[in-house]
């Protein structure tokens, strides 16, 4: 099993999470420097491609982590039938969901709905297909519209704060459907699509564009908000949400509406814009 999985499963998630969370909105300038230097150090983060590049600028440390791009540093794939890739970060897995599971990792799977947290809900889902991109430190931590998508609902889905690393995917059983994560799903004109974003240890804050922020509070039971005929239309390639902290997103397409890129796969690197499918027409 590897030192990490029992280390994980011990953990207190959520105190950890609260505690990293008040450090990433402190505005003490000695300790939001100290921050913000030792992860462009670390993980080598490009801060040329930043709409403000002078890391010492920045109020926080969540105000950097959540930075925005200069105009023009991602564009989207000039097909007008490409569904887009959400985020910048590396595939964790994608491919046919199959008979209402998703592959996570060798030997672990988990199913739409329990993903989902809803069986009706991931119906459609059943033979559709998925991508999991994981965010990393130094990537960018806005999440974009893969699709123009009219905001149906919102389910905040509670759960543990595992860590969404690499080992961790490989180890800890059904982690997706496990960790606090918030769902939106939206109609499309060729049907439902499911963006979910992931929180994680350490990494666990969700914000919205229409709602603000959504986790935290941590949950205690799914709580859903009905945004239907309150005309939250988001056009593809729009900015949908942020990571506080970044994590994982993943989405859900229905069956036989669209065929993955070629070239995808697991720790494949993925830009934000690039292609994520193709619409069958």
């Amino acid at each position: 099993m590897g030192l990490i999985t029992p280390l994980t499963y011990a953990l207190p998630h959520r105190l950890l999470s609260s505690a990293a969370r008040a450090l990433a909105y402190s505005e003490r300038p000695w300790l939001k420097q100290w921050l913000i230097d030792a992860v462009i150090r670390q993980f080598g983060v490009d801060m040329s491609e930043a709409a403000q590049p002078d890391p010492k600028a920045y109020a926080s440390f969540n105000h950097f982590f959540t930075r925005a791009l200069k105009p023009g540093a991602r564009v989207p794939d000039p097909d007008p039938d490409a569904l887009l890739m959400p985020a910048d970060g590396h595939i964790s897995q994608c491919g046919p969901i199959e008979d209402g599971r998703i592959f996570q990792a060798k030997g672990q799977s988990f199913t739409a709905a329990e993903l989902l947290g809803d069986e009706a809900a991931a119906a459609p889902f059943a033979q559709g297909a998925f991508a999991t991109v994981y965010l990393s430190p130094r990537d960018y931590h806005r999440v974009h519209m893969p699709w123009t998508g009219t905001l149906r609902e919102t389910v905040h889905v509670p759960g543990r704060l595992f860590s969404v690393g690499p080992d961790a995917v490989r180890r800890v059983p059904r982690l997706f459907a496990r960790n606090e994560r918030l769902v939106c799903h939206f109609d499309t004109d060729f049907g439902p699509m499911a963006v979910v974003m992931v929180g994680a240890l350490l990494v666990s804050g969700v914000q919205t564009v229409w709602g603000g922020v959504e986790i935290p509070p941590y949950g205690h039971a799914i709580h859903r908000k009905d945004y239907r005929g309150r005309g939250v239309v988001l056009a593809r390639f729009e900015e949908m949400a942020r990571f506080n902290y970044g994590s994982t997103v993943i989405v859900l397409l229905p069956a036989g509406v669209a065929e993955l890129a070629a070239g995808l796969g697991a720790e494949a690197p993925v830009r934000l814009g690039q292609r994520l499918a193709t619409l069958r027409r």
